[in-house]
């Protein structure tokens, strides 16, 4: 197995075991930026064709766009078995609906230049290599689409507790190379895309206590790979960490997502990957 692969299998055990707490603590929290990156897509005058959803998840995107939408092909795809499941769940009863289980960073070639609309919402920065990933997804789209990608950049606030979160990770293990950040309009520009917005969406988000939402963050969250692979007595060291340098009770922050927002022009087909 390549290291990319070894990758891909530990992300996807992570939301395995990650999704029922991902389901009931993240979703409603996560709610307003899929809000703005569904909008994005429901405000344009997207051309017929399928909806595609890479990293879905839960499939959260689902009712905006079904009620949009309701004769359209619309297609969730997800790497983790887990959230494919729970997606499926949210899909019955839409017979238009399929959520498939895959490697959404790389898309199957029959979906080039065939897509009205590509949505993503948190999925991207999980990826090997995101702007990869996003000349795939902008190469889905047929002429007059619309791309609409949410994702979490490498600052996403200077103070709070994903912040904090951060620093205390980051006195054990090093950043990872966020250069990919730096390309992503590139890719979708190389796909044949014109990027319309590139903006900042911050929304207030609130947990009980500190260590509520470190648990959610390392159980349920980005870290639950994480807390696999280095064990019990790595997350206990990060939690002490994190609770002694946290406020006690509620704790109300404002994270930073990115949000782009590309469009293929009419008469103008994305590039053969």
């Amino acid at each position: 197995m390549s290291e990319r692969e070894e990758q891909l299998a530990r992300l996807a055990r992570g939301w395995d075991e990650a999704v029922t707490g991902y389901e009931s603590y993240y979703v409603p929290r996560f709610a307003p930026w899929v809000r703005d990156g569904v909008n994005a897509v429901i405000a344009a005058a997207i051309p017929e064709g399928p909806v595609l959803v890479p990293c879905c998840g839960t499939f959260p995107e689902l009712d905006a766009l079904v009620a949009q939408f309701p004769d359209r092909e619309i297609v969730g795809i997800d790497l983790s078995a887990g959230m494919v499941r729970r997606a499926r769940e949210r899909a019955a009863g839409h017979p238009r609906v399929r959520v498939v289980e895959g490697d959404a960073s790389t898309l199957d070639p029959r979906w080039t230049g065939r897509c009205a609309a590509v949505v993503s919402i948190f999925g991207l920065q999980q990826l090997p290599e995101p702007d990869v990933a996003l000349r795939s997804w902008t190469a889905a789209l047929r002429p007059g689409g619309r791309l609409s990608v949410v994702f979490w950049p490498s600052n996403t606030e200077s103070e709070g507790p994903f912040a904090l979160l951060s620093e205390v990770l980051r006195a054990r293990i090093p950043a990872g190379d966020q250069s990919w950040e730096h390309r992503l309009v590139d890719s979708m520009t190389a796909a044949g895309a014109a990027t319309a917005r590139d903006e900042l969406r911050t929304h207030p988000m609130t947990h009980p206590d500190a260590a509520t939402c470190f648990h959610a963050h390392t159980r349920s969250g980005p870290l639950r790979a994480l807390a696999d692979a280095r064990g019990s007595l790595f997350i206990d060291q990060l939690r002490n960490d994190f609770l002694h340098r946290a406020p006690a009770g509620p704790w109300t922050h404002h994270p930073r997502a990115r949000h782009l927002v590309a469009d293929v022009a009419d008469g103008v087909r994305p590039e053969t990957l």
